[in-house]
């Protein structure tokens, strides 16, 4: 969903053309299978987090609903039918993300969860300063969930966390059924090591590894 907003912002002339040079290549390369995900990824985050000063918090939120409004139900086929069975069964539904707090508040809205966290940007008169608060907190997914475990009253017992790189690892010991959804390299990795589920979705294809 970053990447669709910050085209959006782009398109929109929130954002100047000339910052889609920044992940153009990157881009291309990982289309090319010459380089990696995460960097593609990184790039298009950096210039999210350089050309959002500045930008009004209305405005932000207009442009997310917009692309939410195509965008909402795109989503994968096995995590979208765990969150439905997971509410029926009364599971307390967390989301820890590294994307802006606003997207994923937003994105979230429409599946039931109910807590999210995401990278609160600062906001003053109306508009994003660029600071980025509390980023030691919201890069340690662990951390993140050990808060809202005893801020809610919450137990592990019987939960289930799903991930999808190496910064998801810390999180994932901590619950009791660790499932890798689509993972990188190293989480696959770590998981085939600790003894994790893997699952990967593929076309119309569902495989647990």
């Amino acid at each position: 969903m970053i990447i669709e907003v910050t085209n959006a912002l782009i398109a929109e002339g929130i954002f100047p053309a000339r910052a889609r040079r920044v992940y153009q290549r990157s881009f291309e390369n990982w289309l090319n299978r010459k380089a990696g995900y995460d960097k593609y990824i990184g790039d298009v985050v950096k210039v999210f987090d350089t050309h959002i000063k500045g930008v009004q918090r209305s405005v932000f939120l207009r442009v997310v609903r917009k692309v939410l409004g195509y965008q909402q139900q795109r989503v994968y086929r096995y995590t979208r039918d765990m969150v439905r069975q997971l509410r029926k069964k009364g599971y307390f539904l967390l989301a820890i993300s590294h994307a802006p707090a606003y997207l994923v508040v937003e994105f979230t809205k429409h599946w039931g969860f109910d807590k999210v966290y995401g990278r609160l940007f600062e906001v003053q008169r109306g508009k994003f300063t660029g600071k980025i608060l509390y980023r030691e907190l919201i890069d340690d997914k662990a951390k993140i969930l050990k808060l809202a475990v005893a801020k809610k009253k919450l137990s592990l017992k019987g939960s289930i966390g799903l991930g999808d790189s190496e910064g998801d690892i810390p999180m994932l010991k901590l619950v009791e059924r660790s499932i890798c959804f689509n993972p990188n390299s190293i989480l696959y990795r770590h998981a085939r090591r600790a003894g994790w589920e893997i699952v990967v979705e593929r076309k119309d294809v569902v495989y647990k590894l």
